[in-house]
Order: structure tokens, then sequence, then C-alpha cells
């Protein structure tokens, strides 16, 4: 009861109060900020120490509580007084002069919450509109950190507006004054230093602007003679060309992603993220023609690259991990090293670049996508691959290796295996010159450099390039010279002799089958070890189901290294279980991301391939197979990046990859060698050398020891030769591991 008494006494209390009058208040308001500037002498004093923010506030205020009862649609007496008094206007310029001392962050902080919080549709209007643009070109002097707070919030709440209706996108990108209701197509522009409120004369100050439907956009930016006017920072228009920088919407979010503060440069990025994402196409076809987006964006992103030290320690780019451009990276923590604030941020803006080109409209992603091929791949980095100095080709490769590692959207990954690769689907000839994609062929030469640092970093190189899920990267090094299926005999399978008698190859093979080094059994694991001889050629009819017994084949690699040569069972090592293990896990990864190639099941019939043409392996595997060659007498790391290499090629589940690289009874061709055939030769040449080394098992033990991180007490010598047998026998068990990991599943397309 007595609830209901006091709440009938406030209401008669509030009835009888008198209704504000919210026009006089706000006029009122708006003059204590003009008289001050009549009344006041001393320019230094701030204007936080006035009473100009709270006035703003209060005007703030009013406009959002007047706008709430008012009908839908409908301006109030405030607003229609802002607009017809230009008090925007006035205030833009005021914050231009920067007078008192602060006042360009009030008045963007006014701007800012008026588009904010109020619903009414303002940009709409010429005398909110052309304010807006004066602020946004006022970014470009802008000063600094003071600033940018206020800078971001403007930018954000246009970002937001345009969001809503992407309509708006043509007005407040480039500041085009649509005067009379006229579409963009009979837009008169005014001629040089003819300011805007002389050509606003004749337009309704408080009337919105005519807003271009969606088709009128489009047909404004197809237009090939289309010009757009700008206001510069003085409010006068300017005929622009897109290719023009000015300040604008861009222009602001590009500098300010750009800022030494890292909330500033989120919010900037997470705007104009929320800019590119735009539904409508003209409005996306505008920004990507009419606005300095794509150019600005690229630039920063070769700005950023050219700052990063050319003396980095490739080893120092490698060890940096994939980074997000959330996530700002802080150069200064423990393990840093000279350059990597300079390498953080380039790759910071790249992975920004990269969410926008999945994110962004389609006509957007692929404009950028366009733009960063042309600037940063083809004309920055592909003269530093291409240039003599070995330094400069060292750094630049692990960089590039870095973007690939970075790269992650579908667009960017097709512009850049494009780049480094070419277009080229038809089977490889060893006539074929350099000149077909140069780019290629020196990458493919600088495997074999005569710099082992730069064989081994562009090996790293291809090795990420085969993780890619792209199915064109494997198919442009090695299937299309595969898929003629020319490297096996065509003839019977009774006609061994007649084959080995052409292979140069088989018959070092035979010579290792007499050897009584060339046995071993199967440590480690569950298969019976055999003390036959390995067949290098074959020896023995096939299955009937035309598939070789999974034991053989594993065999056939773990026994190629002779007991001499093995050191594993002589050290607390992972056994040969340990590499089936690994094998598994990378073998469904590969399953994984090449699930929707629709890759064969089965090898193509010899009856459907061409019978006649020659085999050649192709540039790629042509060098592979030369550095293992050659491993008895390489580097330990380089065998090692060469043989990873090689491992990651042999798990992808292309049944034409793994009958060449995992089938040691591949029935060959005569002149055609296999990555089997080529370690045979190998295990030959080492049989040879074994002979002239003094106590090798002692020594080779040494060094197994040396590589584990022991210090063997004493120097040793044939070291290269050593180690190159140490890095010989794991590949053999890896590849055993491989074949009989990818044998054995069947949850994934392949030869099984």
């Amino acid at each position: 009861m007595l609830g209901r008494l006091g709440a009938f006494l406030q209401q008669a209390v509030e009835t009888q109060e008198p209704s504000i009058d919210l026009l006089k208040a706000f006029t009122e308001h708006w003059k204590g900020i003009t008289q001050y500037y009549l009344d006041t002498t001393d320019e230094n004093t701030p204007v936080k120490q006035t009473d100009i923010p709270w006035r703003l506030k209060q005007m703030l205020d009013i406009l959002v509580y007047e706008e709430k009862q008012q009908p839908a649609g409908e301006t109030g007496p405030c607003l229609e007084y802002l607009l017809q008094h230009k008090i925007l206007e006035t205030l833009s310029t005021l914050g231009k002069a920067e007078y008192p001392p602060g006042m360009r962050q009030q008045v963007l902080l006014f701007f800012s919450r008026v588009l904010g919080q109020m619903q009414h549709p303002l940009l709409h209007y010429l005398n909110v509109h052309r304010p807006v643009q004066k602020l946004l070109q006022l970014g470009s002097d802008a000063l600094g950190s003071e600033t940018e707070k206020g800078e971001v919030e403007f930018v954000a709440a246009l970002c937001a507006k345009i969001k809503q209706d992407p309509a708006l996108l043509s007005y407040i990108l480039e500041g085009r004054a649509l005067l009379n209701g006229k579409k963009p197509s009979d837009q008169v522009l005014c001629p040089q230093g003819e300011t805007a409120s002389k050509q606003g004369e004749t337009s309704p100050t408080n009337g919105p602007l005519a807003v271009p439907t969606e088709q009128e956009m489009g047909a404004y930016a197809a237009s090939p003679t289309r010009e757009v006017s700008c206001f510069n920072t003085s409010g006068e228009t300017t005929n622009s060309s897109p290719g023009r920088t000015q300040s604008n919407l861009i222009t602001s979010l590009i500098n300010l992603c750009k800022s030494k503060k890292s909330k500033v440069v989120l919010k900037a990025q997470e705007n104009l993220l929320l800019l590119v994402t735009v539904a409508q196409p003209a409005a996306a076809t505008f920004l990507v023609e009419n606005s300095p987006f794509c150019p600005l964006v690229t630039e920063h992103l070769c700005v950023l690259y050219d700052a990063i030290p050319t003396s980095l320690d490739p080893a120092d780019i490698a060890s940096l991990e994939r980074v997000s451009w959330r996530l700002q990276g802080n150069s200064a923590e423990e393990g840093s090293f000279p350059g990597k604030g300079s390498m953080e941020a380039f790759f910071n803006w790249l992975d920004y670049c990269d969410h926008m080109v999945k994110e962004a409209h389609s006509v957007i992603a692929d404009a950028l996508t366009a733009a960063i091929g042309e600037k940063l791949f083809q004309g920055t980095l592909q003269p530093q691959i291409l240039q003599m100095s070995e330094l400069g080709i060292l750094v630049s490769t692990a960089l590039l290796t870095g973007m690939v590692r970075q790269i992650r959207a579908p667009a960017l990954i097709q512009e850049m295996v494009e780049f480094m690769l070419g277009t080229e689907r038809q089977p490889e000839a060893i006539t074929d010159s350099a000149q077909q994609h140069p780019l290629r062929s020196q990458l493919i030469e600088h495997c074999n450099h005569l710099s082992d640092e730069i064989s081994m970093a562009t090996l790293r190189l291809f090795e990420e390039l085969l993780q890619l899920p792209h199915q064109h990267v494997v198919y442009n090094l090695v299937l299309r010279n595969l898929e003629e299926h020319s490297y096996v005999l065509r003839g019977p399978l009774g006609q061994e002799e007649h084959a080995s008698l052409e292979q140069e190859h088989c018959e070092d093979a035979l010579e290792l089958e007499e050897d009584p080094y060339f046995t071993d059994g199967f440590p480690d694991v569950g298969f019976r070890g055999s003390r036959k001889p390995v067949p290098a050629a074959p020896k023995r009819p096939a299955r009937p189901d035309g598939k070789r017994d999974v034991n053989e084949i594993v065999s056939s690699f773990l026994c190629l290294v002779p007991d001499e040569a093995k050191t594993s069972s002589s050290l607390e090592e992972a056994g040969y279980n340990t590499y089936v293990h690994d094998a598994l896990g990378l073998f469904q990864e590969c399953c994984a991301n090449v699930s929707s190639w629709n890759w064969p099941q089965a090898p193509g019939s010899l009856e459907s391939c061409h019978a006649g043409a020659p085999f050649y392996e192709g540039h790629f595997l042509k060098v592979l197979f030369d550095r293992m060659t050659q491993i008895l007498d390489q580097p330990y790391g380089l065998n090692l990046q060469v043989t990873s290499v090689l491992s990651r090629l042999a798990l992808f589940p292309h049944p034409h990859l793994h009958e060449y690289l995992l089938d040691p009874y591949l029935n060959l061709a005569p002149g055609c060698r296999t990555l089997f055939s080529v370690l045979v030769r190998v295990i030959g040449d080492l049989m040879q050398r074994i002979q002239r080394v003094t106590h090798f098992p002692a020594k080779l033990l040494l060094v197994r020891t040396w590589l584990m991180g022991l210090d063997p007490g004493e120097r040793i010598d044939h070291r290269t030769l050593l180690e190159g047998v140490v890095v010989l026998e794991e590949f053999c068990k890896e590849l055993a591991a491989i074949a009989f990991v990818k044998l054995s599943s069947t949850s994934c397309t392949g030869p099984a």
C-alpha cells in the first residue's frame, strides 16, 4: 500500500516539472563552445582544462535522447540544428587547427560517439559526410600517439556503419560529393581549387545525399573513363585516379596499422578486415578499383621485407615459428637475435594479408593476391633468388621458406606455387630449356649448389613446399614425369636376363648379391631375418594378385647396408619399431592433405601408356638422385636434408610414386634408375671404400657416438665418409618403415 502511494506521489511531482527544452539546451552548449574562442586569448591552455569536453558530451547526450523520443526515421530539431549550422564542419576545422591543444582528440571522440550511438543514417547527409572526410584526411599529418586512440575509434565507427550499409563505401572511401541527387556517372567534377562549400551552394544542407544502388555502383566502378573527386585537407576537391594515394579511410587504417602501439594496430587491422568483408560485389569492386587498398597493403609488406637485415643467420630464420597477426611479437624476449623484430613484423603483416585473402570478398581477395604476387614475389623475391651473391641467395631462400610455412590461404598458396614452379603440366624432357620457367630451374639447381649452405636451404624450401595442401607441387616436380609409366620395361616378366644385360646398375646389383657383406637380419622387429642375398632385380614371380609381399620389400631395404656398416644395434637407440611409428603418423597426415586430390589406387596399365617414349625422371628427381650418389662425400647436415626430401616424396600415397621410389623389384626399362637402384650403387661404392679404411667398425662407432652428442675423445679420420654411412643406414630403415606402413594401410588411397 505504501509502495503504491509513493509511486503515485513521484508521478505527480514529475508531471508538475516543466519539460526541458532540448533545442535550447543544445544551442546553449554550442554557443558556449564558440564563445570560448571569442573570449580566450591563451592558446596554450589544454582543452581538458576547459569546459569544451563537458559541453560536447552534453550535446551528444541530447542528440541521443532526442532520437529516442522521435518516431523512427525522423530527425529532431537538435539534429536539424546540427546539420543546418554545419556544426560538424566547424568542429573538424577546429580539430585540424588543434586549438586549444588536444582539440583534435575531442573532435574525433565526439564524431565517433555520434556515429556510433545514433541510429539515424547520418553519413547520408552532406554536412556529415564532408567533415568526416576532413577528419580522415588529417590522418596523414596526425600528432602520433596523442591522437591515435581517437583516430582508431573514429575509423572503427565508420567501418561499422559501412558494414551495415556497403553503399556508403563509395562516399566515405573517396569523399565524392553527389549533389542534387546526381548519379556517379553524371557527377560533374569541380576544377582544382574550387572549395567544397562553393560546390554545395545549391544543395540542401540538411538533406540526405542520394545513395547509389548496387547496380549504379557497379556501373560506376566499371566505367573506363571514371574519375574520383576527393577532398583534400583544406576542404578543396581534387581529381584523383585510383593510383594516386590520398588521405581517406583506407590510408588512415593502413597508417594506424603502422603504429607503435600494439592495441592500436590490432584494432586498426580488425576494422580493415571488417571493411574488406563487405557482402556487395559492387562495393568490393569499388574498393579495389577506386582506392589504393592493394598498393598500400603490398607496399607495406615489401617495406617490411626490405627492413629485414641481410646479415641474418638462416638458422635463426628457420627457428622462427608461425606467427599470428593477433599476437604482437616481443623481439626483446629471451633467445632473441639481431633482426628478429624486423622479421617478426614482416611475418605478422604477411599473416594478416593471408587472413585477409581468406576472409575478404572474392573480388578483393583476388586483387590482393595478384598484387602480392606481382610486388612481393616477382618484384622483390625473384631478383634476390636469381642474384649472384651467395649470402643474398641464402637469406632470401630462407625467408621464402618461412613464407611457405606461414601462408595458408588457398588463393595465396596457388599464387606462390605458380610463382616458384610455373604452370607446366607436360612431362619434362632432358633438352627442356630453363627459359620455360627460370626460377623453378634455378631453385632446383640450387639444390646442387657449390655452397652446401645454399643447397641445404633450398632443399629445406622444397621440403616445406611438399607439405603444402596443393596438388600442383608434387605433380609439377615429379608426377608429370611418371604418368607415362615409361620407366617400366615393356615385355614379358620372364625376360629378366635380357633386362639386366641392358642395365648397368643391375650388373652392380648382381655383384652385391655374391658379396658376403650383403646379408643381414631384422633387428628390433618381428620380421624373421634372412641370410639369403637380397635381389636387386626381379628373381621370383610376384604373387597372383600382382602385389609383392610386405616382408620382401621391407627386407630389401633393411638388408641393403652390410653388417660392417651398421652401428645402431651397438648403441642404446630407438629401433626400427620407432621408425614405423613415426612413418605411420606422417603417412596419415599426408593422406589427410591429399584426400581430395582423387588420385588413382593402382598404377596405370602399360597398354594404356605411350610406347617408345624415353623416360626422364625430371629435373628435381635427377638432382636428388645425383645428391644421393654423393652421400659418402657430403656433409652430414646436407645428407640429412636430401634424405628428408626423398622420404617426404615416398610418403605420398600415389601408386606411381610408391612404385618408383619403394619397389625394389621393379622391372626397369634400359637406362632408367630408381631410388633403390641408386642406393645399390652407393652400397657398391661403400663396399670398396670399407676395405681401404683401417679399423672401420671402431671408427664408425666413434662417429655414431659423436653424432649422438657424446665426445669421442679423439680425432676421427674419414669422418665425412663415416657420417654418410650413418645417414645411409638410417635412411634405409626409414624407407623400409614407410613401405611397411603404406603396404599395410587400407585407410588411404594408395597401392595397398
